[in-house]
């Protein structure tokens, strides 16, 4: 087993028969740290991407992972920026910016997952926060792209611009019902999204779902949406990953 491997069910969000794994994703031009942990009968890999402020730690993130998990998927969890990186230093008026910037790397790491041993057979999917939904529909809006279901939490998806129209896998927007701009940006790209899609509004959750049982009800819903388009057939077999 490489250095950084561990199967070990007294870590956070693994258990008996998961694989765990510290690892560095090459993202143009910087090398990123993650954790990738694939349960023993996982049937798809969620890449997690997260807005400012937030990493691979972020307990909502980790909360999230662990249902994933618990659903039989694997998950990629990545720190999108480093400390020298200039993109930490661009002014919020580069917002567009910095979310083209993202969308590149998260691009990069859904390359990176298709073709490492552990995950290269599953079914791709990413689930996107706030300035990271716009990444993940950036990046789920190119050509050839491994990605094959999103899911948005609370999601800046006004900053994906036109590409929006260009998404044609099945995307879900989850909305806290009190976050009422961020609702209103989310009723418009549902609009505009071209594939099958959805929107969930959790009722009297704010942005960060902090409220009880928000942060959980969005887990539920996200991972039975990758469930259904990354591991279930249309006929609810499952699908081959062979």
């Amino acid at each position: 087993m490489r250095a950084g491997a561990e199967r070990d069910a007294s870590t956070p969000g693994t258990a008996p028969g998961d694989f765990r794994e510290d690892v560095v994703v090459p993202c143009g031009d910087v090398v990123l740290p993650a954790t990738l942990t694939v349960p023993r009968e996982a049937r798809a890999v969620v890449v997690f991407a997260h807005g400012s402020g937030s990493g691979r730690t972020s307990p909502r993130n980790r909360f999230v992972a662990d249902a994933f998990h618990a659903a039989g998927l694997a998950t990629l969890l990545m720190d999108m920026t480093v400390p020298v990186d200039a993109m930490e230093q661009e002014a919020s008026s580069q917002r567009s910016q910095d979310v083209a910037i993202l969308a590149r790397r998260l691009a990069a790491a859904a390359r990176w997952i298709a073709r490492h041993a552990t995950t290269k057979a599953l079914p791709q999917g990413v689930f996107g926060s706030s300035t990271g939904a716009a990444a993940a529909l950036l990046a789920a809006a190119r050509p050839m792209t491994p990605i094959r279901a999103v899911v948005c939490r609370g999601g800046r998806t006004d900053l994906a611009g036109a590409a929006i129209a260009d998404v044609t896998v099945p995307t879900l927007l989850v909305v806290g019902g009190e976050d009422s701009w961020v609702l209103g940006i989310n009723r418009e790209a549902l609009e505009r999204l071209a594939g099958e899609k959805e929107l969930v509004v959790v009722p009297g959750a704010g942005h960060l779902f902090e409220e009880p049982g928000a942060l959980a009800r969005v887990a539920s819903a996200a991972a039975a949406w990758f469930q259904r388009h990354l591991v279930f057939g249309p006929a609810g077999t499952w699908t081959t990953t062979a």
